[in-house]
């Protein structure tokens, strides 16, 4: 008979090193991967049990190693990390992909008329409000009232600012026009992931040691995470919608293409989809999911806290959100 599976593995932290890039990625790679959001709820419902009754060290009959570790992958993929609850489908990191594939693809091909634009601006920004809700730090709940503020704060500010910016589009030569999609997004999700994410601003992220013993709230904690998340964002979008604009827009001038321009969309989509697959987890993995800071950077109340509860403590950690 195997011999039964060790309950000291660390499933608490990811399988690779996540203080280097490519352990990072490797994490990334996997939670990020498209297939996961096939998976139906009896899969996802078996991982979340291999996994909780792994952590109170009750291992499953014949669980092997690599099963549980897939299990983990599948658990932190679609279960929030601090709240534990089953995160919206269509918000997980896995989804990123085929929705915002389908998503920027029509934004690049339909960007010529004013109504398009709204639409499709629109759609992409409810959409990014979905992921950055879903994906937010902390446990703390969020009322109906605070959400519905928040969602019509991001997407109507998101939204002007795109409009504004398409607008440039024509008093500019038509290729330039066409990179002006991405200024749009990049500066939409200046905007949204604030606004959406606006709770932990004003009340701070939950901090620990590096035990994992909890040590207070922080909004220096919350602007950090914001950051890092809006930047990696952004750089999410670049590739889909900045390279591969050079791309499609050299094919569409070939004789083909004004032959069968119907071929637009879906090769628009496609190549989107194509740079989706690498530029999600890459950028993703820019930043540790496990984010810290100093102690001497949080709020003075809070250093005096830590300083005279914990005197040994010299960095905090906090899940950044994603």
């Amino acid at each position: 008979m195997a011999a039964e599976l060790s309950t000291t593995i660390n499933i608490k932290e990811p399988r690779w090193d996540q203080s280097t890039f490519m352990g990072r990625a490797k994490h990334f790679f996997t939670v990020t991967d498209p297939r996961n959001v096939l998976l139906t709820n009896e899969q996802l419902t078996h991982a979340h049990n291999i996994i909780t009754d792994y952590r109170k060290g009750v291992v499953s009959p014949g669980l092997t190693e690599d099963e549980l570790w897939r299990a983990k992958y599948i658990f932190d993929s679609a279960f929030h990390p601090d709240t534990g609850e089953k995160m919206i489908l269509i918000g997980r990191m896995s989804a990123q992909v085929p929705m915002n594939m389908t998503i920027t693809g029509c934004m690049m091909t339909f960007y010529k008329t004013t109504p398009a634009v709204l639409l499709w601006q629109w759609i992409n920004q409810s959409f990014n409000a979905i992921v950055n809700y879903t994906n937010r730090s902390g446990d703390a709940p969020i009322t109906v009232n605070q959400l519905g503020t928040a969602y019509v704060s991001a997407t109507t500010g998101a939204v002007v600012t795109a409009l504004g910016l398409n607008a440039l589009t024509k008093h500019i030569s038509p290729l330039i026009g066409r990179f002006v999609p991405f200024a749009a997004v990049a500066a939409a999700n200046c905007i949204n992931i604030p606004l959406m994410r606006q709770r932990e601003l004003k009340h701070g992220i939950p901090i620990t040691d590096e035990n994992d013993n909890r040590l207070g709230e922080s909004t220096k904690a919350a602007q950090q995470a914001i950051s890092q998340v809006v930047v990696s964002r952004i750089l999410m979008a670049s590739p889909g919608m900045g390279h591969s604009r050079m791309g499609i827009y050299h094919c569409l001038c070939a004789y083909s293409f004004q032959k069968f321009p119907w071929m637009s969309a879906p090769i628009q989509v496609s190549l989107v989809g194509f740079c989706l697959v690498f530029a999600t987890p890459l950028c993703c993995a820019l930043f540790p999911q496990k984010s810290s800071m100093s102690v001497s950077r949080l709020e003075p109340e809070l250093q005096e806290k830590i300083r005279a509860n914990h005197p040994g403590v010299e960095r905090v950690y906090f899940n950044k959100g994603l």
